[in-house]
């Protein structure tokens, strides 16, 4: 497990990331596999490691974890804190206003 950052906020993988941006929209954990090509297994154990490493006790507490360190992006909430991540991973990352 790695440890937290200096400011509190939990070291996560973009991959980690990028469950929590999905857990945030209301999928379950099978469509958040299906939306990334994984077994819902691997994705159980994702949600697993973030919840352990956020320090959090459910997906409701994630969520708030998320939004409280401009994690995710919701209904133009903490919008302007994140950065543009496209799609496709060859192609270069944009910044928003």
């Amino acid at each position: 497990m790695s440890a937290p950052a200096p400011n509190g906020q939990a070291l996560l993988s973009d991959r980690e990331l990028e469950v929590i941006e999905l857990v945030a929209t209301g999928l379950t954990n099978q469509e958040v596999a299906d939306s990334l090509e994984l077994s819902k297994r691997t994705i159980d154990n994702h949600i697993s490691n973030i919840l352990s490493k956020t320090k959090t006790e459910n997906r409701v507490a994630l969520v708030r974890w998320a939004l409280r360190w401009g994690k995710v992006c919701l209904d133009d909430v903490n919008c302007c804190t994140l950065p543009y991540r496209s799609p496709n991973p060859s192609a270069p990352e944009l910044l928003t206003d």
